[in-house]
This record gives structure tokens, C-alpha cells and sequence, in this order.
């Protein structure tokens, strides 16, 4: 039996590994973690037969807090980690091979690292951005070295918390501690992330979402310079406010919506030629607003719009930092129901063109409108399907989950903790 994994187990049944799992998803979920961290070791010593050091990796999902759809024209955001992960036991193995178990895949995933060019075949598959990650170190003259892994997953593929992010950086974190190299960049972890996405997995993402996974904590984050992002950590909780944060998923499939993602980009770029620019960060609303005929005429209204959005929202991302840095809660609740109107109005993120049935973020923030005044309630993330993000007061919290799970079924509303470290590893000799 492999040695590692005896002491991986010794560790997390002797409370060796409990401070970090306090840290890492609240002391009430210690009993739970321990049985899925067990699990999992389980199911090391089942499918791993290597006799290599293990190690027990686990990389956040995120929410977007502030600054939707911003940070592709280099605006500013808030993101913070959440309490859902993606974990895996690794181990480097000898042949340039990845190999990773999962509980939810009848077939392990298995990537010939040998060739590394984006597969058409692979796109929007999980293979791609395993094959991707390696292709972003190689490009940087990094080694890629193979490895074994077994995963497991709370962060929930369709809810807007940044699965496939978490999952890159998972993949990179591994790459790099497989190999022995053990230099934990976690900015670097996210760029070769947002590469793994745009190049081969094939959505047009900006960095954020790498970004708050990798790094962790609540972040506000200025891309002005993408190359070189400002980041300040925010110690943030909404219960010390007597507030919820929750993720309502409604239903709403992703499948197929590639398409209205890049159509913001793509939009937002035809506008900029009128400018001039790639980006829209630094153009005030007065120097669109002066130039609206020749937008409309080039771009169009949506076009027009998303651009008054970004430009607005990005004030109000900074804004919402600063409302947080000073205690402000009310100030930074107002904001947030701010965004949540404009992304509906002007970004018009909060439904599908391709299917006008399905409007679940609507409903949802409908209900909360109407029935819960106290709560506030935006789009989650990308949009167009799938979640949406309230704060609701700890003491409506039980009455608006079950309004929401009647609407859109048991488990749609998914409660998270927000500000866990980012990537983040436990060896024999006790967590990184």
C-alpha cells in the first residue's frame, strides 16, 4: 500500500488535517469533509497504483460579487472563493500521460501529453483543458511531466461558480508538483487557465474566473493592465451583516450558449473601432454618449447598450470595493442591485435569445422583488441560463428557500461561504 496514503489518513483521522479544513469550508462541515476526504482516499488506494508520493489538492469554485462581464474589456471586478471545490489525490507518474478518476465518468479521462495542439474533437470537453494547461507550460518552456489523479467535485457543473476554472487550476497546480517543480504561481495558474478556455476549450472567457480560484479569499480585481492585475484582499462576510449569500439555479442549460457570450465581446469590439481601441476600459459615458448615432449606425442599440454597461458597472465594481472597505453594507447592497438592473436592462444577460421559454434569472429575481423586499437578487456570472446570486436576510433565509426550491425544484438553492484560500495542498506533512 502506498505509504503517502497512510499518512494522508493517519493525518485526517487524527484531526492533523482539521484547522485546514476549518479554513477551508466552516467548522460545521468538518464531520462532512472528512468523510468525503476519506472517500476519496478510498478510491486512491482502489485505482491509483503507483508507489509515488500522494497528495490531496483542492482548488475553490467562485461567485462574482461585482463587475459582470467587465473584465474581457479590462475592467474592474469582485470575486470571492467559495466553499465548494474541486479536490483531487495526484501523484506523478513516469509515462507523459494524464489520468483522472471521477466518481461522476464511467471512463477515466486520458491525455496523451505527447500532443499538445488544440483538438477540435476536444472542445467543450474537459480533455481540452488538461491538454491545454500543458500547452500553456510547454509555450512557456515549463516541463509536463504525467500524472495519476481521482477526483471529486461539489461545485456543481451549470451553476455559474467557475467548475471548469477550478478545474483548470486543479490541473495546473498538479502539473506543476508532479513534475517536482513546486513553484506556485497562482497567477500563473490563471493565466494558463483563461488559455487552456479561450484556445482549446473554446469559451472566450476573461480572467477572473482563473483569477479568484486560483488566488482565493474575496478579491477585488483591477484588470486595466490584464497582464498585471491589481489585486486587494477583501475581508468580507455577509452574516456579520445578518445576510445570506446563496446561488439560485434555476434550471437553465448552458448547452449551445457560446455563442451569446462572445456576442458581448464581439459587440462591445465593433463600438471600439469608432474609438479607435480594442478595450473599452477608460472611455467615459459622456464620450459615448456624444457619439450614439455613429454606434448605433456601425454596432447597433444592444451594442450601444453592453457598451454603457461595461462602463457603468465598471464604476460601480470599484465602487462596491470601496463600500466594503469602509463597512458601508447598505451602500454595497444598493450596488449590487444596481448591477443586477443593469444587466437585465443594458447587458440584457438575464435570458436567452434562442429560447424566449426559458426565463428562469428573471423569475427569480421577480420573486425576490415582489416577495422578499429585504433580499436582493442579480444574474449570476456569465447568464443568459442558469443562476442567479441573492442576499437574503438570515432571518428569511428558510421562508425565501423554500419559495425558490418550489419554483425550481429541490436543491436549486445552493448556500456558500465565501472568502476560503485559493489553491491549496495536503501532504504527509500537513497542508500548503
Amino acid at each position: 500500500m502506498n505509504s503517502s496514503l497512510n499518512r494522508l489518513t493517519e493525518l485526517l483521522e487524527q484531526g492533523g488535517a482539521d484547522d485546514g479544513l476549518v479554513r477551508l469550508y466552516g467548522a460545521a462541515a468538518v464531520d462532512m469533509q472528512k468523510s468525503r476526504y476519506r472517500a476519496l482516499l478510498a478510491d486512491a488506494r482502489r485505482l491509483l497504483h503507483i508507489d509515488r508520493e500522494c497528495i490531496i489538492a483542492s482548488v475553490p469554485g467562485r461567485t462574482e460579487l461585482g463587475g459582470n462581464h467587465t473584465d474581457h474589456n479590462n475592467g474592474r471586478v469582485l470575486a470571492s472563493a467559495v466553499d465548494l471545490d474541486c479536490i483531487a489525490v495526484f501523484a506523478g507518474v513516469k509515462e507523459p500521460v494524464v489520468t483522472l478518476f471521477s466518481d461522476d465518468r464511467a471512463e477515466p479521462i486520458v491525455v496523451d501529453l505527447e500532443s499538445l495542439a488544440p483538438d477540435p474533437e476536444e472542445r467543450g470537453h474537459s480533455h481540452s483543458l488538461v491538454r491545454g494547461m500543458a500547452a500553456a507550460r510547454t509555450h512557456a518552456s515549463r516541463s509536463v511531466s504525467g500524472f495519476s489523479a481521482v477526483l471529486h467535485s461539489t461545485c456543481r457543473p451549470g451553476t455559474g461558480l467557475s467548475s471548469s476554472a477550478a478545474f483548470s487550476v486543479l490541473i495546473g497546480g498538479m502539473f506543476e508538483l508532479a513534475g517536482g517543480n513546486g513553484d506556485i504561481d497562482l497567477v500563473r495558474f490563471a493565466r494558463d487557465g483563461r488559455y487552456a478556455e479561450n484556445i482549446f476549450f473554446g469559451k472566450p472567457c476573461g480572467l477572473m474566473d482563473q483569477l479568484s480560484c486560483s488566488v482565493g479569499s474575496t478579491l477585488g480585481i483591477d484588470f486595466e493592465n490584464p497582464d498585471e492585475p491589481v489585486i486587494t484582499n477583501i475581508q468580507f462576510q455577509p452574516e456579520q451583516f445578518g445576510y445570506r449569500l446563496l446561488i439560485i439555479d434555476t434550471g437553465g442549460s448552458h448547452v449551445n450558449l457560446t455563442p451569446e457570450y462572445a456576442a458581448v465581446t464581439e459587440e462591445i469590439g465593433h463600438a471600439m473601432e469608432l474609438f479607435d481601441r480594442e478595450k473599452a476600459r477608460g472611455l467615459s459615458l459622456e464620450s459615448i454618449l456624444e457619439r450614439i448615432p455613429e454606434i448605433r449606425d456601425r454596432a447597433g442599440d444592444r451594442a450601444l447598450l453592453r457598451l454603457m454597461h461595461f462602463v457603468l458597472e465598471d464604476r460601480r465594481a470599484a465602487d462596491q470595493l470601496e463600500a466594503l472597505q469602509s463597512g458601508d453594507f447598505n451602500r454595497f447592497l444598493s450596488l449590487v442591485k444596481q448591477s443586477g438592473d443593469s444587466s437585465c436592462a443594458l447587458l440584457q444577460n438575464c435570458s436567452t435569445s434562442l429560447d424566449s421559454s426559458e426565463q428562469g434569472i428573471m423569475l427569480a429575481r421577480a420573486l425576490s422583488t415582489e416577495l422578499f423586499p429585504d433580499a436582493v437578487c442579480r444574474v449570476h456570472g456569465g447568464g443568459f441560463a442558469g443562476t442567479a446570486q441573492a442576499y437574503v436576510p438570515i432571518d428569511q433565509f428558510d421562508e425565501y428557500r423554500t419559495c425558490m426550491e418550489r419554483v425550481f425544484g429541490a436543491d436549486a438553492v445552493i448556500p456558500v461561504r465565501i472568502g476560503r484560500p485559493g489553491f491549496c495542498t495536503l501532504s504527509g506533512s500537513g497542508w500548503s
